[in-house]
Parts: structure tokens; C-alpha cells; sequence
């Protein structure tokens, strides 16, 4: 049974983050200064167990979720993370099971994660310039090791691999046609996406954004591009492709070309906490739920209520004044 939210948005795409650590600090999602070594991350028993991930996943499919994404932190530092692929994998009525990742462990889990049954994946990569990407993870991993994953990741089948460049301006925006011109032609999709204001603790500012537009502008300039239709209802890339035939690219542009008209995303944090929004204010606890023996109805029900009184449209209403309004970080609930 499809639900809808107050807005009429179907339930179709569910986030989960599997954990809340990682082993990267980029300046625009963990910045050390905040998660540093002393930080207190969530306890193991607090994480969900993969069969509490699954039954939660059954229960949202059977209402209208079609597509799974697995995410942190850095998820393939969960244990075992191929078990719990392989475990979705087997809930009848998932259409897409794929994973977010930084790249830094691909060379080791690419080929089990695709036995697993994974699909594909995405990897972040925000500058093939190893002083520009080492600054911005912060843990001085090279550009050569991503890349590693990334090839890693193509011999174990899981295609179309998907590459995201956050874009801030001033730090790596000169290197937008560099990362464009490198990923041209591999059959890779590259994806450059607008610095958010997810969390409180990155710095964000306005003036650091670069807006989706400019960079399309700018590729443009060096390669003609023209605009393709979206793969799916609701899907946040506007697509791009190269007029001589050498593939495509995305954008994400929650902050100057909001879409939460088409959104159609929960995202289940690593201790059971649903949110509705990217920039939720507040999670709904299903742990406590599960935890106390509730029902599959009980837990059905919650996630009707959930759904139903949904109304976020956060990217829509930003301005000054939602700039300080409390919201979750990213690392916690994934992008």
C-alpha cells in the first residue's frame, strides 16, 4: 500500500545510514575541529542490527519504497556490510539497492558487495588535485587510492558508477572541467552537487555556494552539453549530456533549483531515527519500537503517521531565517 504525504509526495526512496562514522573529515560534512578524536559516537549496541535494518525495510517497501540506499558516515566501515546486502537483496519488491561511499575501502569490498547483490555504487571524489582533495578530506587520502575504488568497483560490475563533487567556491570550483573532462567518455556519471547547509557545524555560507547553473556554464563552455529527461519521477540530478555522444553528467542544486515539490526520500538514521527531510529538525524513533516488541503493525502505523503528516520543504522556504534553525548533520542521516 502507497502512502502519501500532505504535499501528495509518495514514499519511494529510503536513505539508510548504517553508520555514523567515518574515516574521512571533509571540511563540508565532519570537520575535525567538531568530530575529532575525542568525539562520542554512538555506542555499537545503539546502532540498529542488520536484522532490525531488514525487518524495518520490509515493512517500508510493502509500503511503497522501491529504492534502497545504504549510507553513514562511511558505510563500508559497518562489519559485515555484504551480509546486510545480501539480506535487502532478498526483500521481495526492491527495485534499486545501492551504497554512498568515499571509495577509500572499494579495492577490498567491490567484487563481495556485487556478489552480495549490489547494484551499483556512488563515490565521493571532490578533486582529482591531491593538495585540493587531501585538504578537503582532511586525513590526507589520495586522489590515486579513490581512483583505486573506483576501478575496483568497475571490474565488480556495479554499473553505472556514479561520482559526486561537492563544489564550494574558492576551494575546488577551478577543477570542475578538470573532473569533467577526466570522467568524459568512461562511462562514469559524473555529479556536481551545491554546497549544502546540512548540520551546523561546516561553516556554511551562501557565498561558498556555487550555484548549478554556473557550473553547467562552465563545462558547457569546454564540451556542448544539452538537458535529458530524468530517469525517474522525482529524481534530484538534473541530467546533462554531451552533444558529442561522450555521456553525461548531473546536478544537485538544493540550494538555487529546489525540488522538494518531487521529493520522495525518508532516511532511516544509523540508530533508528526517521527523518523526512535532509534538514530535519527532529528523527522519529523506531528502535524504541522494535526494541520493546511492537508489532508489525504498530511499526506500520507509526510509519503512516510519519508519512502522512509530512510537510518538508525545507530547500523551498530557505532564507535567513531558516539559517539557524536546529538541523541534523549529515554524517548522522547520510546525503
Amino acid at each position: 500500500m502507497s502512502l502519501t504525504d500532505r504535499l501528495g509526495r509518495p514514499l519511494r526512496d529510503m536513505r539508510i545510514s548504517v553508520t555514523d562514522r567515518c574515516n574521512f573529515r571533509c571540511t563540508y560534512c565532519m570537520p575535525k575541529e567538531v568530530f575529532g578524536r575525542d568525539f562520542a559516537f554512538l555506542p555499537r549496541a545503539e546502532l540498529l542490527s542488520f536484522e532490525e535494518i531488514v525487518r524495518l525495510t520490509g515493512l517500508f517497501v510493502a509500503h511503497g519504497v522501491e529504492k534502497i540506499r545504504l549510507t553513514g558516515g562511511e558505510p563500508l566501515l559497518r562489519k559485515d556490510i555484504e551480509r546486510l546486502v545480501a539480506m535487502l537483496r532478498d526483500i521481495d519488491g526492491v527495485r534499486d539497492l545501492t551504497l554512498t561511499t568515499n571509495g577509500s575501502l572499494l579495492p577490498r569490498k567491490a567484487a563481495a558487495l556485487r556478489a552480495a547483490g549490489l547494484e551499483r555504487v556512488t563515490v565521493s571524489l571532490d578533486s582529482l588535485d591531491n593538495k585540493v582533495f587531501t585538504a578537503m578530506n582532511d586525513v590526507g587520502f589520495s586522489v590515486d587510492h579513490v581512483l583505486e575504488g573506483i576501478a575496483a568497483a568497475d571490474r565488480a560490475g556495479l554499473h553505472p558508477i556514479k561520482v559526486n563533487m561537492v563544489v564550494k567556491r574558492g576551494v575546488n570550483d577551478h577543477h570542475v572541467c578538470d573532473m569533467a573532462g577526466f570522467f568524459r567518455g568512461t562511462g562514469h556519471i559524473l555529479r556536481f552537487i551545491e554546497y549544502m547547509d546540512v548540520g551546523h557545524t561546516n561553516g556554511w555560507r551562501m557565498d561558498d555556494v556555487v550555484p548549478a547553473a554556473e557550473v553547467i556554464r562552465m563545462v558547457d563552455a569546454e564540451w556542448p552539453l544539452e538537458p535529458i529527461d530524468p530517469n525517474y519521477p522525482g529524481e534530484v540530478a538534473r541530467r546533462w549530456r554531451y552533444r558529442d555522444g561522450r555521456g553525461e553528467i548531473g546536478v544537485i542544486a538544493s540550494v538555487t533549483q529546489a525540488f522538494c515539490g518531487a521529493c520522495t526520500r525518508a532516511r532511516l538514521s544509523a540508530e533508528g531515527k526517521l527523518y523526512t527531510c535532509l534538514f530535519g529538525v527532529r528523527g522519529h524513533d523506531f528502535r524504541a519500537l522494535l526494541r520493546s516488541g511492537a508489532t508489525d503493525e504498530e511499526l506500520t502505523g507509526l510509519l503512516r503517521t510519519v508519512w502522512g503528516q509530512r510537510s518538508d520543504r525545507y530547500s523551498e522556504i530557505r532564507s535567513a531565517r531558516t539559517v539557524d534553525l536546529p538541523k541534523i548533520e549529515m554524517s548522522y542521516i547520510g546525503g
